[in-house]
């Protein structure tokens, strides 16, 4: 019974909370509070079971807590689930953790038939771990040793469907034509049809012979 633990009408959320609310559409016979519960437990320190480790940490610090439920107006059992997570349960900067814990093994948790985040609440004290790029536009013109003037780049088209040295040409043909720099597509990875070891290989064999053909320096920004 996750009730026991993590339903917890009576907390207070604190500023640095990370608050999510989800709505919760319980299997049959499963109580709002038990399945807003669970969605707490499941998504922070619960397990299935009771397992002698629990007594190795602190679970009042670091669990999840469903502090509010209230019923979806004009929905039958749709119920929003109000959960608040401490901070101290997700890594600095990371919003890969973040979301799996939050919106990760969850939605596959067997008490519920349904449950979808509606909203989140990032505090201010988590936003500020995120360091943002390692560098700004000045490097980047730097780098280039372009000033003065905006730079000038494009996208390869198509971004699907070229093989390596194809799209290696493609990259020569933007640079050598007079483009500062070209980059991927956000859809191109390390597909198939073009692994990303072979599109670095010729994607940097295009920039070396567009820098010698134009006397500048070139770039391309690959997608990791």
């Amino acid at each position: 019974d996750y009730r026991l633990t993590y339903y917890t009408p009576d907390y207070e959320t604190k500023d640095t909370d990370i608050l999510a609310a989800f709505r919760v559409t319980p299997q049959p016979g499963v109580p709002p509070e038990e399945a807003g519960a669970a969605v707490a437990a499941e998504s922070s320190t619960g397990t299935w079971t009771t397992v002698w480790t629990d007594g190795l940490t602190s679970l009042d610090r670091y669990k999840g807590r469903c502090y509010h439920i209230e019923p979806v107006p004009g929905e039958e059992s749709q119920f929003i689930a109000y959960v608040a997570y401490p901070l101290d349960l997700f890594e600095e900067g990371s919003v890969t953790n973040m979301f799996t814990s939050i919106v990760g093994n969850v939605f596959g948790f067997k008490a519920l038939r349904a449950l979808r985040l509606e909203d989140l609440r990032i505090p201010t004290a988590y936003v500020k771990t995120f360091q943002g790029p390692p560098h700004g536009i000045q490097v980047e013109r730097d780098k280039l040793n372009k000033y003065g003037r905006p730079l000038l780049g494009c996208t390869i088209k198509p971004k699907l469907g070229l093989s390596a040295k194809n799209y290696g040409r493609a990259v020569y043909e933007c640079l050598r034509g007079g483009l500062d720099f070209t980059k991927d597509d956000e859809n191109v990875n390390s597909q198939p049809f073009m692994r990303w070891r072979d599109r670095f290989l010729f994607c940097a064999e295009a920039i070396y012979k567009s820098q010698a053909e134009t006397g500048e320096i070139k770039g391309h920004y690959l997608n990791a």
